[in-house]
């Protein structure tokens, strides 16, 4: 069997795209190499999100090249995208496609293109696409917890942002489609699953009969039977109390809500054309806390952006400090070509942006740190992944509210949900726990 390494760079969206082909190229006969070991083929899935982003998918590239001299690398995602020519100018590769064929890419190796090279030949701008692409879902995943992709593309046009133009416009993966797909996975054993997007709020709004994230929500609570179903990043407007209730009210549904905060700071929001204020967060975050005192709440902070003060950054830093935030996602701005943001004056010195890095993300380990401390001496309920944690040898999950936890015990339970009591953080700020019970047996 020949063997192919698929290497995935940003989201979670684009996990979910590899491992959609990963399991084509499975059904045909392939065997997925895990490790830096030799392959025949690299898929390297792409990210153009920010400039530094882009700079590390070309890095990665390379990388592969210099470990794989004789293997065939076909370059994919959002920089495959919108930036081809540069990829083919700084690499030197030239088996480059595009979104809309990403996909096809088992068929399209099959029947290479006249000099054994796809080329740009196949690249198409997947801008004006205006039906959600199916993803081929196959369970095989390798993932404990596999993502569902059911909405791709963003209306939104941030002024950072270069998203809307590498995956096009607002579409959705149609109510009944996502159902059959979360049943494929509780058949196959799985015990969560993920639903992401690139703009997970907007879901349905382009179906028609359109539809909206919280309808298909209550029709997953009473069409699935899968144990858990967790939501990805969903913009502050449009996580209504509904919601919020539901999430609360369904033990199914995580007890875990992640929410782009970027700038504490209004007039830094409203450079960046984000549709809420610092004051609208708060209230969402506090919303959450009364209604789940033990919600998982992460904020996305995106910290440097053009103009923004001493003050600006102390806004995002005290609301940050004050809000029952659990983790924080933080990404230094980066220019990307392309964007507003990246003709705008006023750039922050690298000292300052360096300071800025280091104190907002010392706060979010704080945070983090209380957090699991306060899951000490409560019962969680944890999913054991399939892989032990390397440093201990311990068993390691995930609780319903996004708390990493370590347990000793037997292989027999990687892949079931069983319930721990929290007993103490380990040395690195990690949950130690002790097994209460199996909730349910393997059925896989």
């Amino acid at each position: 069997m020949k063997r192919f390494r698929i290497i995935t760079l940003g989201c979670r969206v684009n996990q979910c795209e590899s491992d959609s082909i990963a399991a084509r190229l499975k059904q045909d006969g392939w065997r997925q190499q895990e490790t830096r070991g030799l392959a025949e083929l690299v898929i390297v899935n792409t990210c153009a999100v920010t400039g530094k982003a882009a700079m590390q998918s070309r890095q990665s590239i390379r990388q592969v090249r210099r470990l794989n001299p004789d293997a065939r690398i076909i370059i994919t995602g959002c920089y495959a995208e919108v930036e081809p020519e540069t990829i083919h100018n700084a690499t030197g590769e030239r088996d480059i496609i595009g979104h809309d064929d990403k996909f096809r890419i088992p068929e399209l190796i099959a029947e290479p293109a006249e000099g054994g090279s796809l080329g740009y030949a196949h690249h198409r701008a997947s801008s004006p696409a205006a039906v959600f692409a199916p993803t081929h879902l196959i369970p095989g995943s390798s993932r404990t917890r596999p993502v569902l992709k059911i909405q791709d593309g963003c209306n939104a046009f941030c002024s950072y942002c270069i998203v809307p133009r590498a995956r096009g416009q607002s579409r959705s993966m149609p109510v009944d489609d996502v159902i059959e797909n979360i049943r494929l996975f509780d058949d196959a054993g799985y015990r969560e699953v993920v639903l992401s997007g690139i703009h997970l709020g907007c879901y349905g709004l382009d179906l028609e009969p359109s539809t909206t994230l919280q309808h298909l929500l209550e029709r997953i609570e009473h069409a699935t039977d899968i144990d858990r179903i967790r939501l990805s990043s969903i913009e502050p407007k449009e996580l209504t109390d509904r919601i919020i209730d539901l999430v609360a009210r369904v033990d199914r549904f995580c007890s875990h809500f992640h929410i782009p905060l970027q700038s504490g700071d209004n007039g830094i929001l409203r450079r960046m054309r984000r549709p809420y204020t610092a004051e609208v967060f708060a209230g969402l975050t506090r919303k959450i806390r009364n209604r789940d005192p033990d919600a998982a709440i992460g904020a996305d902070v995106l910290i440097e952006f053009p103009g923004e003060t001493d003050e600006a950054f102390e806004n995002t830093f005290q609301l940050v400090d004050k809000l029952p935030i659990t983790y924080l996602h933080v990404f230094p701005f980066s220019p990307r070509a392309g964007t507003p943001a990246a003709k705008m004056p006023d750039p922050v010195p690298p000292h300052v942006q360096k300071e800025r890095a280091r104190r907002i993300r010392q706060l979010g380990a704080t945070k983090r740190t209380h957090f699991y401390h306060s899951a000490i001496e409560k019962r969680l309920e944890v999913l054991i992944e399939e892989k032990r944690d390397p440093e201990t040898g311990w068993l390691k999950g995930i609780s319903s509210n996004y708390i990493t936890t370590l347990i000793d015990g037997p292989d027999a339970l990687k892949n079931r949900l069983v319930h721990v009591k929290g007993i103490s953080l380990s040395d690195d700020d990690r949950l130690l726990g002790r097994m209460l019970q199996t909730v349910r047996p393997n059925m896989a």
